[in-house]
């Protein structure tokens, strides 16, 4: 447990995690306290699929803002929470949905693949929904004639391009973690690690996935870490992931890649970051703050996001 966080809070949000029949999930970029005290742990597309089946009455989503709208578009009828309204994320922000329906109209013939890390309203203009874990079975879904969008992570796009031979519209946007990390400090690690692997998260640019060994999803990630034979691994990726390399292989070195900046924690999600604790504690102390989406928002997002889970 972090030295700032005193064990009474602990202690509540187990009493009342019974109490309010709440299931908590978290996400692997969430800070290690609440990774161990989470139901359950995974990436957008395993927390998505725990979300749909749970039969709790509360859902505490210790993740950002549009997974926990992803929990509510799956379960209308229960409690959602967000510990925290204002952890955002970069890539939802980047794609207001008034303009993607603007750019849409530019490319009449296309079907338009969101990728997971983007608002409600959003899903609701799309074809189909995609997480990093699925995104090629998902491109890969339509035909190889039928033109398509794909929003709001252009570097994804454009490794999923790449991979299938595509050549799909991207929306322009980013994630801002993986956006700055610094090729020259994989260099650097690389020269004093040389039998590590590095293994990247595909949201990175690919001036940094092609000195990559195993590129994937956060899940992916982890298991390519505990079956692979290698002691050292350098990590391109939210650095919370590595909590759970170092659970599931302690003899092994995790390396977190470093951003840009000297001055900053650049490789952490600072959204993410902001639930807490003790957030979690008064969030199913007060069940608020909730996450709400309307009705027609809501059965438009979920004809692509179910599309989704069926194809997955």
């Amino acid at each position: 447990m972090a030295s700032d966080t005193h064990p009474d809070v602990f202690q509540e949000i187990e009493h009342l995690r019974k109490e309010r029949r709440a299931v908590i999930l978290a996400h692997y970029y969430q800070e290690p306290d609440i990774q161990d005290l989470a139901d359950y742990i995974g990436d957008s597309l395993q927390l998505a699929r725990e979300a749909q089946k749970t039969d709790a009455e509360v859902i505490v989503f210790c993740g950002v803002h549009f997974m926990a709208e992803t929990a509510k578009i799956l379960n209308p009828d229960k409690v959602v929470l967000l510990p925290d309204l204002q952890a955002g994320c970069s890539l939802d922000e980047s794609c207001p949905p008034q303009q993607l329906e603007i750019f849409k109209q530019k490319y009449p013939d296309h079907k338009v693949i969101s990728y997971v890390n983007c608002s409600a309203a959003v899903k609701a203009l799309s074809d189909l929904i995609c997480t990093s874990a699925n995104a090629l079975r998902m491109v890969e879904s339509f035909p190889p004639e039928q033109p398509l969008i794909f929003c709001p992570d252009k570097n994804l796009g454009a490794y999923v391009n790449k991979q299938t031979g595509r050549n799909m519209v991207l929306w322009p946007g980013t994630c801002f973690v993986h956006e700055t990390f610094s090729e020259k400090k994989l260099l650097e690690l690389k020269l004093r690690h040389p039998g590590a692997m590095v293994v990247a998260h595909p949201e990175c640019q690919e001036r940094l996935l092609r000195h990559a060994h195993h590129i994937g999803s956060t899940s992916s990630l982890l298991k390519y870490c505990i079956a692979s034979d290698a002691s050292t691994f350098i990590v391109a990726t939210e650095p919370g992931l590595i909590h759970q390399m170092e659970k599931a292989a302690p003899h092994k070195t995790f390396l977190a890649l470093p951003g840009t900046d000297e001055s900053c924690a650049c490789n952490e999600c600072t959204y993410m970051r902001l639930n807490t604790p003790e957030k979690i504690a008064a969030a199913l102390r007060d069940l608020q703050p909730q996450i709400h989406v309307d009705e027609a928002t809501r059965t438009a997002a979920l004809v692509p996001l179910q599309r989704m889970m069926d194809l997955s």
